[in-house]
């Protein structure tokens, strides 16, 4: 009789401290989880902000090379529809995948390719390269593309420690009772493994 009360504390104290391993355990998961979750929509925040900078200046460079009489049409109209696909992708911190951020990518990376382009055919405009407000706006979109490469590696930077803390074993357990799931990083752009040709 007496062993059988023996082998039941024996039970249940090991039950409570496998129990109190997990409690602490999830909850401190679920501490630095949440922290680092707050600093990935942070720098998301700085992303999207730095993108939302390049989407204002368009608006702005389209005027002044329309001044130009002969200026290619085309690339104008592509530079235009290429920013509104790109302004109509929103997505929400909070539901970064892999899959929603690669979107996101490619229709960031559909104006990056239609500014680039406009910027090669205005050289061959030399009455827009003297307009000092076409200078000025190409300065400042040249600014901002390299904010947007750095708010991007801080990005990543965030997601890589938050996807690290929560794959780990036995934070991946924990993890998924709490439900944080894999968050998606910025990545080069297809074909950017290639050099540029370049054509005179």
């Amino acid at each position: 009789m007496k062993t059988s009360y023996l082998v039941l504390i024996i039970v249940l104290g090991v039950i409570l401290l496998l129990g109190g391993c997990v409690g602490c355990g999830t909850m401190s998961l679920q501490r630095s989880a949440a922290t680092m979750d707050e600093n990935i929509q942070s720098k998301w925040g700085n992303v999207q902000s730095e993108y939302q900078r390049r989407s204002d200046l368009i608006p702005n460079l389209v005027s002044t090379v329309k001044g130009e009489a002969n200026f290619e049409q085309t690339t104008l109209q592509n530079v235009i529809a290429a920013r509104a696909s790109a302004s109509q992708i929103k997505l929400d911190a909070k539901d970064l995948t892999p899959e929603k951020l690669q979107q996101f990518q490619a229709s960031q990376g559909q104006l990056s390719q239609a500014l680039g382009r406009l910027m090669v055919v205005s050289e061959q405009y030399p009455n827009l390269r003297a307009n000092d407000a076409f200078r000025g706006l190409q300065t400042q979109l040249e600014g901002t593309e390299n904010r947007i490469k750095v708010a991007r590696n801080d990005f990543n930077a965030a997601v890589q420690e938050y996807n690290s803390k929560i794959r780990v074993f036995p934070n991946n357990i924990y993890a998924s009772w709490l439900n944080y799931k894999i968050k998606g990083y910025f990545q080069a752009e297809a074909g950017s493994e290639k050099a540029p040709q370049v054509k005179f």
